[in-house]
């Protein structure tokens, strides 16, 4: 039994005219004819009864043409998932990551994926919200995970995937590191490890200024890696997103009075049709537990 012969078939059931259904299928009405036969033969049972130029379903025709319309839309089924799995392979994923946000949450996020769509490539490239949105806006990501702040225009879409709190990392010596938290004010004129690169950073110094907390900063990176190693080596405390932290050795303390935290979301483009890959990728970080 040949697909062709299925459609051909079910194309007459439903018209009741070969002349129809050879033009609707774009073949000569012979050879649907003649496939048809094919079909008949091999069930060993007519389809049809013919009557000249009119066709009429048989009894067996009406039972079989359910059953064929299946198997039909499962072929359909079975072709559009070879196709979307050619697809798949195709094109790296390009993947835009805030730079402040912890690698370690992307990583299992990317793992499960590796899992889940093994063989699709992901570039990643990280920046400031602002630059990542221009780039959703040029086509040059495909998809963004950041910290939208009040929000990145009416062009995108914004699902909050978890909110993290910000917490003070001590060097090992700090007077406060026998604290189970941390007030604000308590860091006034403590030296200090400038992280350059947080969106919440003007935020956070403009509370500083409204409670007249004052923070000295001998050094200042844009890198978190160098943030987390110069508090280390006893420069200074520094704020950070509680899953940014990556040192094994870090004390980390929650930031209270007043509290800090951020949402992280993906961001796409409305209206922009995804690639089955980028599709894929998407469903996975939807169902994707951050917590």
């Amino acid at each position: 039994m040949e697909m062709h012969q299925v459609r051909y078939f079910l194309t007459a059931a439903n018209s009741l005219s070969f002349t129809r259904a050879a033009e609707a299928c774009h073949v000569s009405q012979p050879a649907l004819t003649t496939a048809i036969k094919m079909l008949e033969a091999q069930l060993g049972t007519p389809l049809f009864y013919r009557e000249g130029k009119q066709i009429v379903l048989t009894e067996f025709g009406r039972r079989m043409q359910p059953c064929l319309g299946q198997i039909l839309e499962q072929a359909k089924a079975a072709e559009s998932i070879a196709k979307d799995f050619r697809l798949l392979n195709q094109v790296p994923i390009r993947l835009g990551v805030m730079s402040s946000i912890g690698p370690m949450r992307i990583a299992s996020l990317l793992a499960e994926f590796q899992r889940q769509s093994p063989g699709v490539e992901v570039a990643v490239r990280d920046g400031a919200p602002e630059a990542l949105a221009a780039q959703l806006d040029a086509d040059e990501i495909d998809v963004a995970v950041l910290n939208a702040l009040d929000g990145l225009g009416d062009n995108y879409r914004a699902e909050p995937l978890y909110t993290e709190q910000y917490v003070v990392l001590l060097p090992p010596e700090h007077p406060l590191i026998a604290r189970n938290v941390i007030a604000l004010r308590d860091l006034s004129e403590q030296p200090y490890v400038d992280r350059l690169s947080c969106e919440l950073r003007e935020i956070v110094m403009g509370v500083c200024s409204d409670m007249g907390v004052k923070l000295y900063a001998p050094f200042r990176s844009e890198r978190d890696e160098w943030v987390q190693a110069m508090v280390m080596a006893n420069i200074g405390f520094a704020f950070m997103p509680e899953f940014s932290v990556t040192h094994p050795e870090s004390v980390r303390r929650p930031l209270v009075d007043p509290a800090v935290e951020r949402t992280i979301s993906l961001i796409t483009v409305l209206g922009r049709r995804h690639s089955p890959a980028v599709a894929a990728f998407v469903r996975t970080i939807r169902s994707h537990r951050w917590i």
